[in-house]
């Protein structure tokens, strides 16, 4: 086991990378038994922070103290060793390996004999049962929802002993009472000697758990105190150094024709179960139509089919009266279909393109982008520059690769091209998951701005606040159905976290 952590320092940290200063100077401390809630926009520099303390990246100048002692973490397998555990917002996990190989790996590094793969699965269940985090040892993690799988990031790092946590965005996959139970888990583990880093754009939950904050932005630390001393309001404000408020819908009389017709929809999940069975939903034009759940309850199964990723077994799904059940996906979006998937940098995105390329992903065959197949690069780059100007992404040219964007500014070239195309419906998939409030801010703008524009947009979130303030209908799913649908007034946030629960009219 690793020594008992009992006061780290990151003095005077700087990191640069070509054409970006990404840290300049930062200075800060963690005492054991304390959280510290890391806070900053998409792109302020705290996972870069992090990363340097776990790492995976190697500051330019500054120094790590830990109890005391100068420390070089060389790689993630060092920091494991000092008790450094750290669950990403882009996992470190192998797709095609289980659950079980993928926590395997960290162990097998630190033994020279075989790998007794049954010991490792009774230590990871006593794990997920000490901290009611479900996992499935024997899935493939290709298999898994995104939620899913930042369960088995979790259960993989306290597997493997960590003493100090950094935690980036842990509870994006929760319901509001496990959320809440979490919040009780970390306080509870903070009495045994760990100590956590917590990085969150859910204000409330920093409120909830940590005993002081620290605000990035553009790569400086620009605040430091205790949590207690200041609202979620006054945090938002540092973080973004402006005021913040969230768009709501407002409430409309009445809504256009039926545009999404999903009616009782069977569809197999990878697993080869049925994730969906019977799922019945229909989004008019001008209304924002939102499912939640929990992550892994078919909310994933449900955006594929719509989509022709995946084979409908039963049902029908119609787009503006057309059957579309089965067609490819080119079909669909030849017919008007939007989407804005919850894996940005693989589904939504190619990371290795450019930014220019991304956003002619779906029309660069058409005019006026191409003419008798060949494509028309003035055209393209006046597209493309429209574009980022339009939706604000922050990028150093039309020419970086996607992959060297922030979260924030990728779902904002997928927001870019996908809003538009102008298509008669749009599924956004957790469209906000990861993002910092201005990000969040803004993609709430622009899907509120599509409704008004008589667009019918499917909204899959697990965040409350979220689906109260846009939608005006909520359709909870529990284990491949839809339990209720809810117009918004009539909706709380116990009520739909007990549905999300799978409690059903006071039952199970």
């Amino acid at each position: 086991m690793a020594e008992i952590i009992e006061r780290l320092e990151m003095n005077h940290i700087t990191k640069r990378f070509p054409g970006v200063l990404a840290l300049d100077d930062v200075t800060m401390n963690l005492q054991k038994g304390e959280v510290l809630a890391l806070l900053g926009e998409n792109g302020a520099g705290k996972t870069t922070l992090m990363n340097i303390l776990y790492g995976l990246y190697h500051q330019d100048e500054g120094n790590v103290l830990l109890n005391d002692k100068k420390i070089q973490v060389q790689g993630p397998l060092d920091a494991l060793e000092y008790g450094i555990g750290m669950v990403h917002q882009h996992f470190m996990l192998v797709p095609n390996m289980t659950v079980l190989e993928n926590i395997a790996l960290g162990m097998y590094q630190r033994t020279r004999f075989k790998m007794d793969l049954e010991k490792v699965r009774k230590r990871v269940l006593e794990v997920a049962d000490r901290y009611n985090l479900t996992v499935k040892p024997d899935a493939y993690i290709w298999q898994l929802s995104v939620g899913e799988q930042q369960r088995v990031e979790l259960v993989k790092v306290l597997t493997l002993g960590a003493n100090l946590l950094i935690l980036d965005e842990p509870t994006a996959a929760l319901t509001p009472q496990q959320t809440d139970a979490l919040i009780d888990l970390l306080r509870q583990m903070i009495t045994q000697d760990t100590s956590i880093i917590f990085i969150s754009h859910k204000l409330n939950e920093v409120k909830a758990v940590s005993d002081r904050v620290a605000v990035l932005r553009n790569g400086g630390l620009v605040f430091e105190g205790a949590t207690k001393d200041h609202s979620a309001e006054d945090l938002a404000e540092k973080m973004a150094g402006r005021e913040i408020s969230y768009p709501k819908t407002s409430k409309k009389e009445e809504y256009g024709r039926p545009i999404l017709q999903i009616e009782k929809v069977v569809a197999e999940g990878d697993q080869g179960t049925d994730s969906l069975q019977g799922v019945s939903v229909e989004v008019r034009s001008g209304e924002i139509v939102g499912i939640a759940g929990v992550s892994g309850n078919g909310q994933r199964e449900l955006a594929d089919v719509i989509n022709g990723i995946r084979p409908v077994k039963e049902g029908r799904i119609q787009l503006d009266g057309v059957d579309i059940s089965n067609y490819n996906p080119q079909q669909i979006i030849d017919l008007g279909m939007g989407y804005i998937p919850e894996d940005r940098m693989h589904e939504g995105t190619i990371p290795s393109f450019t930014v220019r390329e991304n956003l002619i992903m779906k029309d660069y065959r058409q005019e006026p982008l191409a003419k008798n197949f060949f494509l028309r690069k003035g055209q393209i780059d006046d597209h493309a520059a429209s574009l980022i100007d339009s939706f604000k992404v922050k990028t150093p040219s039309m020419a970086t690769s996607c992959a060297s964007l922030s979260g924030g500014n990728i779902q904002k070239v997928i927001l870019a091209r996908e809003i538009t195309r102008k298509p008669k419906a749009l599924v956004a998939a957790y469209p906000i998951r990861g993002l910092d409030i201005g990000a969040s801010e803004y993609v709430h703008s622009q899907l509120i701005q599509a409704r008004e524009e008589g667009m019918a947009v499917l909204l899959i979130s697990e965040e409350l606040d979220e689906l109260l303030d846009l939608c005006d209908r909520i359709a909870v799913m529990y284990e491949g159905k839809v339990l209720d649908v809810l117009p918004r007034e009539e909706c709380t946030k116990q009520e739909l976290g007990l549905l999300m629960a799978g409690v059903s009219h006071g039952k199970e």
